[in-house]
């Protein structure tokens, strides 16, 4: 073999593997994605979830108080700082007499209290809200179903006459139903929290009983599954006509 055969054999195979090499480190890179977005993909699977229900808020649950515009003035929760509730309504252990066994709810609907009997001749008081004109009830019923924190989902007779309101409304601060929730029997009533507490000693809801958040959680600890209640009758007296909501 001539030496310049040998010369141009030689530069063609190490032009071959040269141009391996340059293959080999010229595979092409992986796209970049920008660690913003990384980023923000991180948070929006970390973020813990928001409330769900007719109203916006930011990650920390706080409740944009424009969203609220929309909804209907009787399940609009109230926003800022809570206002204290009245001495008289405020949760306290009182002398009660009734032939009532202890753990009996009684719910005095005139004077806008209801009674957890103990012993002794004692009974934990509670302020409420109740049912105003034309919506008040009486009689007994026994806690068929507790819930912590319920979902709403307003009865049919209170969608005939409100046809504005949600269908449905997830558990949650927004919730009208409140902390906690003790259905009577197999009726349309319920003891419950409210986002309302400014409404405690009024006569105001549709037949159901309301209590501040603190004090349904209180109640909630103290009850069960087949407590019974009594509530007592009782219509608007004329004293809570100026202190009764206009809805």
């Amino acid at each position: 073999m001539s030496y310049y055969r040998f010369a141009v054999i030689t530069a063609v195979v190490i032009g071959f593997a040269g141009s391996g090499r340059a293959q080999e480190h010229a595979k092409p890179v992986p796209l970049r994605i920008s660690e913003t977005y990384i980023r923000g993909e991180q948070s929006q699977v970390l973020r813990p979830p928001l409330n769900v229900g007719p109203y916006d808020s930011d990650a920390t649950g706080t409740v944009d108080p424009r969203s609220l515009t929309p909804m209907p003035p009787e399940i609009r929760p109230e926003i800022g700082a809570s206002k204290e509730l009245p001495a008289q309504f405020r949760r306290t252990l009182v002398d009660y007499r009734t032939t009532e066994p202890v753990g009996t709810i009684i719910v005095d609907t005139a004077n806008t209290y209801l009674y957890l009997v103990a012993e002794n001749g004692k009974a934990m008081r509670y302020g409420i809200g109740v049912g105003r004109e034309g919506f008040t009830w009486a009689g007994s019923e026994r806690i068929s179903r507790v819930a912590e924190w319920p979902d709403w989902h307003p009865p049919a007779e209170m969608i005939e006459r409100q046809p504005y309101l949600p269908r449905f409304m997830a558990g949650g601060e927004g919730n009208p139903l409140g902390a906690r929730a003790l259905y009577l029997g197999k009726s349309i009533y319920r003891i419950h929290g409210t986002n309302q507490p400014s409404t405690i000693g009024t006569f105001v809801s549709s037949g159901c009983i309301r209590l501040t958040n603190a004090d349904i959680i209180d109640l909630y600890a103290r009850v069960q599954v087949g407590t019974r209640v009594v509530v007592l009758p009782g219509g608007t007296p004329a004293s809570a006509a100026s202190r009764s909501a206009s809805h």
